[in-house]
């Protein structure tokens, strides 16, 4: 039950959104994606090993946005690296990118986002806001044409005023970094790529406790 409310909220977004779904390793949101190393699909998500298992895509579902909002419903699971990239969009032929990091320490983990836009770009972490591994999190990072935010489970975790232009067409990775480094150990639920600026209000909601 809890998966099929996930799943109901993803398809309520008002207005224009692209919807990933990770439950396929064949085809995922309308696209095909390229396979590298093992990731396996177990109980309807996608799961990463943290040592070669990503996914590549031939697009940027964010490209062209004046503003918008990311979300990524995912879990980090014990024994992985301590900095992971679990999504990456990167515009083709230039340093302009957004991305999803996690630190690790311990038991713990907590988020990095990071937007780049022309020759500037901003990062939001905070080593405070730590969270359990093993459980699922929906993750946020939302910009809305002056102030980038992100969020863990519609919390606010960071914020800074930055003008970022629209990024041009490019490519998507998951489970690593566009250029193969730093892995992700766990699994990946499904993402939401909206392009205007969300409420907390109208986040995907995470299912509770671990799976």
């Amino acid at each position: 039950m809890k998966w099929a409310l996930l799943l109901a909220g993803l398809a309520l977004a008002a207005g224009p959104a692209e919807v990933w779904r990770f439950d396929s390793l064949e085809r995922i949101g309308g696209h095909a994606p390229k396979v590298e190393g093992q990731p396996r699909v177990v109980n309807g998500v996608v799961v990463f090993d943290g040592v070669r298992d990503a996914l590549f895509f031939d697009t940027h579902p964010l490209a062209g946005a004046k503003t918008w909002t990311w979300e990524v419903v995912f879990r980090p699971d014990p024994g992985g690296a301590a900095e992971q990239r679990f999504f990456h969009l990167q515009q083709d032929g230039a340093a302009t990118r957004m991305l999803f990091e996690i630190r690790v320490k311990g038991s713990e983990w907590w988020l990095d986002s990071y937007a780049h836009s022309g020759d500037h770009g901003q990062a939001l972490i905070d080593p405070k806001n730590r969270h359990p591994l093993g459980e699922w999190y929906a993750v946020e990072a939302v910009y809305d044409g002056r102030e980038f935010r992100n969020y863990v489970n519609g919390e606010l975790e960071g914020r800074a005023e930055i003008a970022l232009q629209p990024q041009g067409a490019g490519h998507t990775s998951v489970g690593v970094r566009i250029n193969r480094v730093d892995y992700f150990k766990g699994a990946v639920h499904s993402a939401r790529f909206t392009p205007r600026a969300l409420t907390p209000g109208e986040f995907v909601k995470a299912p509770a406790g671990p799976r």
